[in-house]
């Protein structure tokens, strides 16, 4: 399952983002790019427990693990899994999103899962200093679609923060802080094997 959301998210990224291949820059720039950007995202690495705060839903828990995927062409892509739990370890909410790096544009591109909305909830992500830096929209296509601007902060090796504002009306107006959430590591970092590793070919 996790296997078919990502590369149904290729596919929807590749689809969504067509004029990407006319942005010139050159194979050094490109280079300079990835090497500055590609490990923005390694803190997120492994697995975590946190705690979240809601203006909507009240206190909350869940689990939050992530995996960089194999980068045999010099890409960087991250896939993750959030999931709220209740106390007796019930799913009220998961969605997973996968993160990767456009050297052409110099930012990162994110696309989630949304229950049955299929791949409708895209983003970009900046790092600014110490922090990582997403707007990103979620609910595409449900009665209550919504912008959200979150901020990933005070990272360390063995916990972040992490802080959402929320417009439902495309931005005029904003509930800050809507979600925070504070997260502590559980697990090692970890990266993906290929899914379809090279093979000599059968004699």
């Amino acid at each position: 399952m996790r296997y078919t959301v990502l590369l149904a998210s290729m596919v929807a990224i590749a689809s969504r983002l067509p004029a990407q291949a006319t942005a010139q820059r050159t194979p050094q720039q490109l280079r300079a790019s990835y090497e500055a950007h590609q490990a923005d995202f390694d803190y997120l690495l492994g697995d975590w427990e946190f705690t979240s705060v809601s203006k909507e839903y009240g206190a909350g828990r869940g689990f939050w693990s992530a995996a960089r995927l194999p980068d045999d062409e010099g890409g960087a892509v991250v896939l993750d899994e959030y999931r709220v739990v209740g106390d007796s370890g019930e799913t009220y909410y998961v969605t997973r999103t996968l993160r990767a790096y456009n050297a052409n544009l110099d930012r990162w591109e994110l696309i989630s899962t949304n229950g049955a909305s299929g791949l409708q909830d895209v983003g970009t992500g900046q790092r600014v200093g110490a922090e990582m830096r997403i707007e990103q929209r979620f609910g595409v296509g449900t009665p209550t679609p919504s912008l959200w601007r979150i901020r990933y902060y005070d990272i360390r090796p063995d916990r972040f923060s992490w802080t959402a504002d929320r417009s439902t009306d495309e931005g005029k107006t904003w509930s800050t802080e809507h979600l925070k959430i504070e997260a502590r590591r559980i697990g090692p970092r970890r990266t993906m094997s290929p899914l379809a590793p090279a093979r000599r070919r059968a004699p």
